[in-house]
């Protein structure tokens, strides 16, 4: 399926237990995922909301270095995602690998409070984003598997809104420890280290190791039998065949297209900014803006992709973004200016991070339902990663404002592409019927043969050869 796709197969039965105006419930896999999400965004948004000011103010880091270092173990988390999910399809555990992820991620929490130095932190911060990385397309699998094909909008829409919940909660926990403790930062690591062990917990427990627990309501996929014959190991051939799918294909040429154009968010933010003229004590609340509007439209969003169709949600949402640098580029100094740049910036989020990776559940097999979502997933964050490269390039030669306006013109053209590479495959012609043959005569009856006389019987004997 493109993201054109709008629902379940046809012919696919409802749920039972539902009525046909009713979508189903969300899978308890779905939820127990979305949990484990939520804790462990509350104990990485809490080191990543203290750990600018702690290498800069702290260990004495420049800004520059910083960036390249928050650049650094970015790009390891996107290269990281393909091992990951090629993995969980070759072991053929995706809850394995994933917990692999989180409990690596885990264990580099308490390591911040022995390392004092850039090299020590540098190394801890690869290996806590090559636990991000193992475990996005594992876990990613999972919520596609255990999820009906007409309701994987919804279901990706529910995950990130409890994912979104916790990077809400993360900054808040840990500006209050930093409030009330001695050592502030030391307490901002040790508390983010017991609660990434309380999500690795989580998922032990209530994430089941099986993929094929349905939603409340839907039977769960039937085992294969013991005599069936079990599909051979996943191969870094099968992963790399992938790409010979036309319609993964275009997903991720999409994907990387549309990447390449998307402004980073701290690069949005800071030009709010400057645009609007806000005092610096207010810019740290400018990403909960954007992540109280993400989490509130996350599921509606994946909903509504679920029912009209997930290519025109996904457009939709860069169309949103394309009017958020408009606004930042051309509208005039109106109060409301910051608060419609940030609804803007959520709305887009809404629409697109869910419904991209329930349109590449759709396209791969079961089979290496992990290696494909890694795939896509990892060619668009490689794409943004280099569009921040290419942005803050152009604000230092040419400035910010024509900067944006290249973004905004580079997005509209990509969109456009999008739009025609994403078009909805128009069903093949029917063939016109076959006349139907003339009837054949019936074949004359053979003539039998006249049946042949009775043979002369032989004549009596004469009375004497009959007497003794």
């Amino acid at each position: 399926m493109y993201l054109a796709d709008r629902s379940a197969p046809a012919g696919a039965k409802a749920a039972p237990g539902r009525g046909s105006g009713r979508s189903p419930a969300v899978a308890p896999t779905v939820l127990a995922l979305g949990t484990v999400s939520l804790i462990t965004d509350v104990s990485s948004e809490m080191v990543t909301a203290v750990l600018p000011l702690y290498l800069i103010a702290g260990l004495g880091l420049s800004p520059l270095g910083f960036g390249a270092l928050d650049g650094l173990y970015n790009g390891v988390s996107a290269l990281v995602q393909l091992t990951g999910g090629h993995l969980a399809d070759r072991v053929r555990n995706h809850k394995l690998v994933a917990g692999i992820g989180y409990g690596l991620s885990a264990l580099c929490k308490p390591l911040l409070l022995v390392a004092h130095s850039l090299g020590p932190i540098s190394v801890i911060l690869a290996l806590e984003r090559t636990g991000k990385g193992l475990r996005t397309a594992p876990r990613d699998a999972l919520i596609s598997l255990s999820t009906p094909d007409g309701s994987q909008g919804r279901a990706f829409g529910v995950h990130r809104a409890m994912d979104t919940t916790g990077a809400l909660l993360g900054p808040l926990a840990a500006f209050l420890i930093l409030g009330v403790a001695v050592d502030g930062y030391d307490a901002v690591f040790g508390v983010s280290a017991c609660v990434a062990a309380l999500g690795v917990v989580v998922l032990m427990l209530f994430v089941p190791s099986g993929a094929g627990s349905g939603s409340a309501g839907t039977p769960p996929r039937k085992a294969a039998t013991p005599t069936a014959a079990r599909p051979g190991p996943v191969r870094l051939r099968d992963a790399a065949g992938l790409l010979r799918l036309p319609r993964l294909r275009a997903l991720a040429l999409c994907a990387v297209l549309l990447g390449l154009t998307t402004v980073s968010d701290a690069f949005v933010y800071l030009l709010l900014q400057r645009r609007t003229g806000m005092d610096d004590q207010w810019f740290p609340l400018l990403p909960l803006g954007t992540a109280a509007v993400f989490l509130l439209l996350a599921v509606p969003a994946g909903a509504l992709a679920d029912r009209i169709g997930r290519r025109t949600v996904f457009l939709t949402g860069h169309a949103l973004l394309l009017a958020a640098y408009g606004l930042l580029l051309w509208a005039p100094d109106w109060p409301v200016l910051p608060y419609l740049v940030l609804a803007l910036h959520g709305m887009f989020y809404a629409a697109t991070d869910g419904v991209l990776p329930a349109a590449v559940a759709a396209t791969v097999p079961e089979s290496l339902r992990a290696t494909g979502l890694a795939l896509v997933g990892t060619g668009q964050a490689l794409a943004r990663f280099g569009c921040s490269l290419a942005f803050g390039g152009a604000w230092t030669l040419w400035g910010a404002g024509p900067a944006l306006a290249a973004a905004a013109a580079g997005l509209l053209c990509c969109a456009a592409v999008a739009g025609f590479v994403l078009r909805p495959t128009p069903p093949a012609p029917l063939a016109p019927p076959t006349p139907p043959a003339p009837p054949t005569p019936p074949a004359p009856p053979t003539p039998s043969a006249p049946p042949a006389p009775p043979a002369p019987s032989a004549p009596p004997a004469p009375d004497s050869a009959r007497r003794p």
